[in-house]
This record gives C-alpha cells, sequence and structure tokens, in this order.
C-alpha cells in the first residue's frame, strides 16, 4: 500500500543524515563504504539462470545468474520481492548488495540477487556484452520469477549503473508498468551517462576510472578467447579512459554508432520523466562523479512519482553514518532508508 507520508517521512530523515565520524570527505566515504564487509546471515542461495535473450545468428542465448534467497513457499507471492542490480563491474557479491538483501531478507522480503551478464564469473553464458541499456534484462528476471511464483509485490533495487538499468526500466514502461511492480529505487543512479563517464576523467577521480578500466579490460579479454569470432583483441589496445572504451568497444560490439549515441539511449534521463511508480532516488552532493545535469534534474523535479533525497554528503554508493549499536542500526543509512521506502509502497 503507498503512504501519501512517506516522502515527507524521507525528507525529514534525509536531513538528519550525518557522515560517520572523520568521514566528511567524498573519497573516503565513497571507498570505505563500498568495500567495508557487511554481516551475511543469509540462508544458502539457490543459483537460477534466467534467459534474457533467445538465441540468434548460431549464437546461444543469453543468461543471467540469479542469486535468490525465498521465504516460505506458503507466504511467498505476498511477501515483497526485492530484485537487486549491482553497478559497474560489480556482481551479486557486491558488499551493498549482500547488506541490503540481509536487511530485505530479515524485514521478511524475498531476495533475487541479479548478476548482469557476464558479472559474478558468467562470461560464457552470452555472447554479447553488457551495458548501461540493458533495462530489458530486468524486465526479463521480473517476469521469470513473477510467473514462476505468482509474486505480487516486487520493488527494483539498483547501485550506480544498476540504478540506472531499473530506472530506465521504469521510464521504458511508462504507465504500461506491470501491477506487481511496486517500486523503483536507485542508489548514486548513473541517470547521465555522458556527463558522468566525464567527470571520471578527472584527474581526482583517476582512480576509479582506472579501477574500472583494468575490470572492463580484463573482461574483454575473456570475451575474446571464449568467442574469438566475434571479437577483436586488438580492440582493447591503447584505451586509456572509459569514453575511449564505450567508443571503441560498448558502441562497437552492442549496435551504437559512437560513445555519444551510447550515453543518449542508453541513458535513464531519456525516460525518466515517464515513471509512473513510486520511485526512490538517493544521490551525494558531493558524489565524484556522478553528475546530473539541469534538464534531467528538471523532468525529476516535475514526476510526482519520484523521491530525490539529495544529502550533501554522502559520496558514492556509500552514505555512512554513524553506527548505534544500542539502536541496531549499523550506519549504513542508504540500506536503511530505502528498506522504509520499499516496505511502504509493497
Amino acid at each position: 500500500m503507498q503512504t501519501t507520508a512517506v516522502p515527507e517521512a524521507l525528507a525529514a530523515h534525509a536531513e538528519q543524515f550525518q557522515p560517520r565520524r572523520y568521514l566528511t570527505n567524498n573519497h573516503l566515504q565513497t571507498i570505505l563504504g563500498n568495500f567495508l564487509p557487511r554481516a551475511d546471515h543469509l540462508p544458502p542461495a539457490e543459483d537460477e539462470l534466467v534467459e534474457v535473450s533467445p538465441a540468434t545468428n548460431g549464437q546461444i542465448a543469453s543468461q543471467v545468474l540469479c542469486q535468490c534467497h525465498w521465504q516460505p513457499e506458503a507466504v511467498r507471492a505476498s511477501r515483497p520481492t526485492a530484485i537487486i542490480v549491482h553497478g559497474l563491474e560489480g556482481s551479486s557479491r557486491s558488499q551493498y548488495v549482500i547488506g541490503n538483501a540481509n536487511k530485505l531478507w530479515r524485514a521478511g522480503a524475498n531476495i533475487v540477487r541479479m548478476n548482469m551478464r557476464n558479472c559474478g564469473g558468467t562470461e560464457a553464458l552470452t555472447p554479447t556484452l553488457y551495458h548501461s541499456g540493458l533495462s530489458s534484462d530486468v524486465f526479463a528476471v521480473m517476469r521469470f520469477f513473477v510467473e514462476r511464483f505468482g509474486l505480487q509485490s516486487v520493488s527494483l533495487i539498483g547501485y550506480s549503473m544498476g540504478g540506472n538499468l531499473v530506472l530506465k526500466l521504469a521510464g521504458d514502461l511508462g504507465p504500461e508498468a506491470p501491477p506487481e511492480l511496486r517500486s523503483v529505487i536507485g542508489v548514486s543512479p548513473v541517470v547521465d551517462l555522458g556527463p558522468s563517464a566525464d567527470a571520471l576523467h578527472r584527474i581526482e577521480n583517476r582512480i576509479y576510472e582506472q579501477k574500472f578500466l583494468r575490470a572492463l579490460l580484463r573482461r574483454f579479454r575473456r570475451k575474446t578467447t571464449l568467442f574469438p569470432r566475434a571479437y577483436d583483441p586488438n580492440r582493447a589496445t591503447g584505451i586509456h579512459s572509459l569514453r575511449q572504451f564505450d567508443n571503441r568497444i560498448t558502441a562497437l560490439y552492442s549496435g551504437f554508432r559512437n560513445a555519444d549515441d551510447y550515453y543518449t539511449r542508453a541513458a535513464a534521463a531519456r525516460v525518466i520523466d515517464r515513471i509512473t511508480v513510486p520511485t526512490l532516488i538517493l544521490h551525494a552532493t558531493d558524489d565524484p562523479f556522478i553528475r546530473i545535469i539541469p534538464e534531467t534534474r528538471a523532468k525529476i523535479a516535475s514526476n510526482p512519482n519520484i523521491t530525490l533525497i539529495e544529502p550533501e554528503h554522502g559520496g558514492h554508493c556509500a552514505f555512512l553514518a554513524q553506527p548505534d549499536p544500542a539502536n541496531n542500526y549499523d550506519g549504513y543509512w542508504a540500506e536503511h532508508t530505502l528498506l522504509r521506502f520499499l516496505l511502504a509502497n509493497a
């Protein structure tokens, strides 16, 4: 059930956010927030391969690996289901995925930790690369589990690149969104791909760009060995920025003219004004490299279905607040905030 007071309550919570002691620096927030280990008390996962694209031109079908945690069968369909999508070069084992999954599981939700194509060691399961425009993969996963279990309440949670995917899907669906899709949540979502890619290339952010690039190039070389007829390993030579990678590799092998065409067509910003389901966006104004341009902000502000919470601090996908063990609060502010939003709209 939706509650009209939710946006106000969440706004009040956002105003109370204070960075963890000694962690006002956005880079410290970002690094620690993404790598501090979360407590993991999830039951063993049930692995499920979901076909997201059929076989074509003699190539195998594309599948993604989902790691699932289901509530008892008698209540499964009626419980909220959270599909959690990681960020660029992350996986279902990323710490923020584990943190959210544990909180949602304790709250009685079903959990689907979705790996994007090629992620989580699944390069052999698809002949394609993965990119920020594959929102249809998230929809295929949602439909698969809704049809299998009769799920009545599904929420999509995406971090960074995953945030762009779930927001883009909600915009793609527009007023045709199925009734079981109850909410969409993006944490530090890359809604404006081009400006954010360029911000990654700034000198103060090169440590992040180089980390992403090394992982992307390593994955691409792995794909060239698995599918040697599909990929030219020489295209990985001399790439020094994410924009170069997207221009020379992502665009070529994913059906875009160039990086700019990819950034435009794959960005959630293009369709964010069409979102009709309750949506929460968490974005820190000191995020080192995520940029939301004025035109996109105007679309968000004019859409009554979107709640944007934008604390001054928080870094990228971090939002580390001061823990309060006496009140069972671990300080992962974004995880608690999105949990409240999801349950209010389940």
